[in-house]
C-alpha cells in the first residue's frame, strides 16, 4: 500500500518562503514520478510541480521562478522549496506518485490523497 506523509506548511507573510516535505513508502520510489499538488477552498486541484525520474520538471505557469521541486531517492521524499510566497499560493498542498502522464495529467497516483499540509500566505 502505498502511502504519503507531507510536512512542512505553516502560516507565512508574503515574501516568505516554506519547505514543504512528501515522504513515500510502499512503492519503488526511483521508478516512478512524483508530483505536488495544491487546492484552494471552492476550488479545483491543480498540478503544482512535478518531477520525473531522470529529474526532468514541471511547473505551473504561476509558480514557475518561485518554486522548485527536487526528490532524494535515498530518503524516498520529494521537497518543494516555496520562495517570494503570495496570498494565492495558499492552499491544501499534497503529493502523489506513479508514471509521469497519470500525475502530469490526470492529477491522480497510486496513493491515496491524505490530509496534505496546509499553506496559508497573508498579505
Amino acid at each position: 500500500q502505498v502511502q504519503l506523509v507531507e510536512s512542512g506548511g505553516g502560516l507565512v507573510q508574503a515574501g516568505g518562503s516554506l519547505r514543504l516535505s512528501c515522504a513515500a513508502s510502499g512503492i519503488d520510489f526511483s521508478n516512478n514520478a512524483m508530483a505536488w499538488y495544491r487546492q484552494a477552498p471552492g476550488k479545483q486541484r491543480e498540478l503544482v510541480a512535478a518531477i520525473n525520474t531522470g529529474g526532468s520538471t514541471n511547473y505551473a505557469d504561476s509558480v514557475k521562478g518561485r518554486f522548485t521541486i527536487s526528490r532524494d531517492n535515498a530518503k524516498n521524499t520529494v521537497y518543494l522549496q516555496m520562495n517570494s510566497l503570495k496570498p494565492e499560493d495558499t492552499g491544501t498542498y499534497d503529493c502523489n506518485t506513479g508514471p509521469w502522464v497519470v500525475v502530469t495529467t490526470l492529477f491522480r497516483g497510486l496513493g491515496s490523497w491524505g490530509q496534505g499540509t496546509q499553506v496559508t500566505v497573508s498579505s
